[in-house]
């Protein structure tokens, strides 16, 4: 059975792994405009990763879905301090306080590394996670962040089969920028998000597919609608 990576809207996504764990990233469900479920659907997750404490991406649903599931959170010390305040209990909380970036820690049978990301946040850095699934596939979500050079390094230490990256621009990179990280990081797959919620933001993924097929033409990209899913 393949692993299957739905987009749920803007940076939520959600994974489900061979063996049914399920990883919910960034769950803004709430509020956002492109999201196709509601909350009250989520109620299976293993591990839930937040990458910053931006309301468009920690949202305010986490203390419910934790609730409704039990998951285990997953995010830098200070954005678990303010969980824990907002009513997740401790023992839903890695190792208590949370991890910092280039920390390694082992939950639900997965793997997570949390990565540097280039970005603003009011609770802790911003940050991105890498997911080591039961099988050794590997997936990135880059969180909001503009291009950096050691995603070279990323691509190196833990050899991507799919990456989930932002694409725009205004807050994360734009797809210039995004198609060229493509050079740096190698994954296998690659399919953009955080784009087309507001209308700010760049709309449709058709002008990255297409610069990621000049710049990375061995990378497969699979431009997806919210609430659609690719297998792994």
């Amino acid at each position: 059975m393949p692993h299957q990576i739905k987009w749920l809207g803007h940076a939520a996504c959600m994974i489900k792994t061979q063996s049914g764990k399920v990883v919910l990233i960034d769950p803004w469900i709430t509020g956002n405009p492109a999201c196709p479920v509601k909350k009250e659907e989520l109620n299976q997750a293993d591990l839930i990763l937040v990458t910053h404490d931006h309301f468009d991406h920690m949202g305010s649903d986490i203390p419910d879905l934790v609730k409704a599931t039990g998951a285990t959170i997953i995010a830098q010390p200070e954005l678990c301090g303010a969980l824990q305040k907002a009513g997740v209990g401790s023992e839903n909380v890695i190792n208590g306080m949370g991890m910092n970036i280039g920390g390694t820690v082992e939950a639900a049978g997965l793997k997570v590394i949390m990565t540097q990301a280039f970005h603003s946040g009011t609770a802790g850095e911003a940050v991105g996670y890498i997911i080591i699934l039961e099988d050794g596939k590997t997936v990135y979500h880059a969180g909001d962040t503009g291009i950096f050079a050691s995603m070279e390094l990323l691509g190196k230490i833990y050899p991507i089969d799919l990456a989930l990256l932002p694409i725009g621009s205004v807050f994360v990179m734009d797809p210039v920028q995004a198609a060229f990280s493509l050079t740096l990081l190698k994954p296998r797959v690659v399919v953009p998000i955080h784009y087309g919620t507001f209308p700010i933001l760049v709309q449709d993924g058709a002008g990255f597919a297409e610069l990621a097929g000049e710049k990375a033409p061995e990378v497969q990209v699979e431009v997806l609608k919210p609430g659609e899913e690719i297998e792994l």
